[in-house]
C-alpha cells in the first residue's frame, strides 16, 4: 500500500533527524544528554526512581544512573528519600529543571510552528489528532514485553 510506504519513509526521516539531534541544534543551549531525564520525569508526572527513568528512556540502569547523576550535578533534579520506602530514592525536578523544560517546550513548539507556517489551522489540528493517535497505537505495540 502506497500510504504505508509513505508513512514508513516519513518515520525514517523523523528518526534520522532525531538521531542527528536536528531539533537540539535549533533549540536553546543546554545539555541535551540529560534532557531526556527531565522529559521522562515530566511525562511520568511524579517523583520517580532511576530505574523508572531508565525504562522511560529505553536505557539500562548504569546509563540511567549516569544521566541522572549529570542532571543532579547541574541542579536540574534532586534526590529525595521515598517516604513510603526508605530504601528507595526518588528523583524530583527542581525549579531550574522545570524552567529548562518550559524553555524547551517553547523552543520546540516554535520550530514546529515554523515548519507548518503555511498550513491551514484545520490541517494542524488534524495532524495533531492523527499523530497523537498514531504514536499511542504504535507505543502500545512497541512497549509490550517480547512474546515468549
Amino acid at each position: 500500500m502506497a500510504e504505508l510506504a509513505a508513512i514508513e519513509r516519513a518515520m525514517i526521516t523523523i528518526r534520522r533527524s532525531q538521531s542527528r539531534r536536528a531539533l537540539s541544534r535549533l533549540a536553546p543551549e543546554g545539555d541535551q544528554t540529560v534532557f531526556g531525564v527531565l522529559d521522562a520525569l515530566e511525562e511520568l508526572g511524579r517523583p520517580a526512581t532511576v530505574g523508572e527513568v531508565g525504562t522511560a528512556l529505553g536505557v539500562d540502569q548504569p546509563r540511567a544512573s549516569r544521566l541522572v547523576a549529570r542532571a543532579v550535578e547541574q541542579g536540574l533534579v534532586i534526590r529525595q528519600a521515598d517516604q513510603q520506602d526508605g530504601r528507595r530514592t526518588l528523583l524530583v525536578l527542581t525549579g531550574p529543571g522545570r524552567s529548562q523544560l518550559a524553555d524547551a517546550h517553547r523552543s520546540r513548539q516554535e520550530i514546529f510552528s515554523r515548519a507548518m507556517s503555511d498550513w491551514p489551522e484545520a490541517d494542524r489540528e488534524t495532524f495533531a489528532r492523527l499523530l497523537t493517535s498514531f504514536t499511542a497505537a504504535l507505543g502500545s505495540l512497541t512497549d509490550r514485553p517480547p512474546a515468549e
